[in-house]
């Protein structure tokens, strides 16, 4: 590696969501690339993007990725289903040099090789499910399968609540996932995890679907693709000893972002590592 792409290299890598649910993402890419320096925006101050319309979430998106290739990023990952639905060939347009990943594809190929049966269930926010983006990534790779979406938008206010386990949860879980296995729906034998939020109430959901339904969780096949599309341009950190450092930014709300933070990264986010942006304004 020259001294140049050695130098491109140590770029991070930046991450953005609509608020606190790509912390997930961000946590699956530092597990599976420890040594990479990550950059995290979190568009606080309109999260959420699953009730804007499609022009509003691709303007976000074009934003919010501006203000991570401000800071020289090497990857952009789209940590959110309804931008990576809407903008993710927006962005690839906008910059045809950088790689840029988000969390859809890898799910839905994912789910393609684990399913048996070909019945996959998806699981995400009203506007990803309506949307269908899941369903048509998995009938392009699979046009056998059949796809179930549902609705579980209340699952990402348990999830921001911290409620991960009890009673309460498990009757909510049953309420919201009955549909994928009862009636004349076939019975599924993989479930996408197609928000993510979501990762945060896994085990949860593993207990209300049973142990023959494979959970594919869109963070952590993402976190392999990005590993594998670094390496394939040589682009991975050349230091693989150290630990990466992960800067947050925000465009409101720093204090909740850190404290709510924990429920969805695998380690305390210290407020003084959370910065306050104004993010670049684009029509």
């Amino acid at each position: 590696m020259s001294a140049v792409s050695q130098a491109d290299a140590r770029r991070p890598i930046g991450v953005f969501d609509s608020g606190v649910g790509g912390l997930t993402v961000l946590d699956a890419i530092h597990r599976a690339l420890p040594w990479e320096d990550l950059v995290y925006l979190g568009d606080t101050a309109r999260v959420p993007y699953g009730t804007k319309s499609a022009d509003s979430v691709a303007r976000y998106a074009r934003q919010a990725a501006l203000a991570l290739v401000r800071r020289n990023v090497k990857a952009l990952v789209i940590a959110c289903n309804t931008a990576s639905a809407v903008a993710l060939d927006v962005l690839r347009e906008s910059y045809p040099s950088l790689p840029i990943l988000g969390v859809i594809d890898p799910g839905a190929e994912a789910s393609c090789r684990a399913s048996r049966s070909g019945r996959i269930g998806v699981i995400g926010t009203e506007g990803t499910i309506q949307g269908g983006a899941y369903q048509r990534a998995i009938q392009r790779l699979r046009p056998d399968a059949i796809v179930t979406g549902q609705a579980c938008s209340l699952f990402v206010a348990l999830a921001e609540e911290g409620w991960t386990d009890g009673e309460l949860l498990e009757q909510v879980l049953r309420r919201y996932l009955a549909p994928l296995s009862s009636g004349n729906q076939p019975r599924i034998d993989c479930l996408v995890l197609g928000c993510t939020h979501f990762p945060v109430l896994k085990s949860a959901i593993a207990n209300v679907v049973g142990d023959d339904v494979c959970l594919v969780d869109s963070a952590a096949t993402t976190a392999a693709a990005l590993y594998q599309q670094l390496d394939q341009l040589g682009e991975l950190h050349p230091e693989r000893e150290r630990t990466g450092a992960i800067d947050y930014l925000v465009t409101d709300g720093p204090d909740r972002f850190a404290r709510v933070a924990g429920t969805f990264f695998s380690r305390a986010v210290d407020r003084s590592n959370v910065e306050l942006i104004d993010i670049p304004q684009l029509a």
